[in-house]
């Protein structure tokens, strides 16, 4: 049970991200929720079985890179380019993003960002928003902000928004407003909290599964809490949640129903509809800077819609997985 809630909690850090500058739903809303959140929590465990007895076939944006005796040594996310021969010299980067990461992984992000015309990011907030050199402002007390905090401290990792500077003349906001995220969540019978239940009835179908893996619920307990108290906490606790950070893409499909989400399909929508104008304003060297589990849908997108297929690929180190 220890182990599903620090993996809920983990899991939810992707999730808060998207809502650091969205604005709180009123009184009267959050009851309306609420009551729906009910019935919907009969069926999110079912839902999230249903995801996980059929893993969608596709390509990978976040994988855990292992030595060869299978131990894990990173967790990586990738950079994967598009081209097309119907658009010369236009190159589209989809830049997958982990937004509790090492240091140094934000660095060479900083330096990877700085050879772009345009770097397109992600961030539910107003049109136009921009993050402050110095970080989040003034988040430490909010709830959200307390969580992804916390997060990073126990993993020793540092937050997206603290290390990536976005202050740069070349990163374009290509997100929601919190006035349209809300009005697409209501407009679809959506809510947040119906959506951290069904990240949580996720999160024990994993559960059950890696201890049916390991012989029990006796070793992955005893796994935990060993970790817990070991001197090298922060390692250990990272191989731990490696193996379900790598599964992000098919642990966000269980937002989307036969008419997707608002968290995936409309957002991606709105980041489309900015990349569309970037291209068509004359930029030819283009990133979409957006969380791993954002990609699979972008990349179907960037296919359909403008033509564009995978060249190749790089792969960065999010988490160093190797002890120190």
């Amino acid at each position: 049970m220890k182990r599903f809630w620090l993996l809920a909690c983990l899991m939810a850090v992707s999730l808060a991200f998207v809502l650091l500058l969205g604005s709180r739903p009123s009184v009267a809303q959050e009851a309306k929720e609420a009551a729906a959140d009910k019935s919907a929590a009969a069926t999110t465990h079912q839902k999230a079985e249903e995801s996980q007895k059929a893993p969608p076939e596709g390509p990978k944006f976040i994988r855990v890179r292992r030595d060869e005796k299978g131990k894990p040594v990173a967790m990586e996310t990738a950079v994967v380019r598009y081209v097309s021969a119907d658009r010369p010299g236009v190159t589209v980067d989809l830049v997958g993003a982990i937004h509790i990461a090492d240091k140094s992984y934000y660095d060479e992000l900083n330096k990877r960002f700085e050879t772009y015309e345009v770097v397109l990011y992600e961030l539910v907030a107003p049109e136009g928003t921009r993050i402050p050199k110095e970080g989040r402002p003034g988040n430490t007390a909010h709830p959200i902000g307390a969580m992804q905090n916390g997060m990073g401290a126990m993993l020793e990792l540092e937050h997206q928004l603290d290390r990536v500077d976005y202050t740069k003349e070349n990163f374009v906001h290509a997100d929601m407003s919190p006035e349209d995220f809300s009005k697409s969540m209501e407009k679809r019978g959506e809510s947040l909290m119906q959506m951290f239940l069904r990240l949580m009835g996720q999160g024990m179908v994993q559960q059950a599964a890696q201890q049916q893996k390991e012989g029990g619920a006796g070793s992955t307990d005893l796994g935990l809490l060993m970790a817990l108290f070991s001197k090298d906490r922060a390692h250990k606790l990272k191989s731990l949640f490696a193996d379900q950070f790598e599964n992000m893409e098919s642990q966000m499909l269980v937002f989307n129903g036969p008419e997707g989400s608002t968290i995936i399909t409309e957002r991606n929508k709105k980041a489309f509809e900015v990349l569309d104008k970037q291209l068509k304003a004359g930029k030819k060297n283009v990133a979409v800077f957006y969380g791993a589990g954002h990609l699979p849908d972008m990349e179907q997108r960037l296919a359909t819609d403008f033509g564009l297929k995978r060249e190749g690929e790089k792969w960065l180190t999010a988490w160093s997985l190797e002890k120190k």
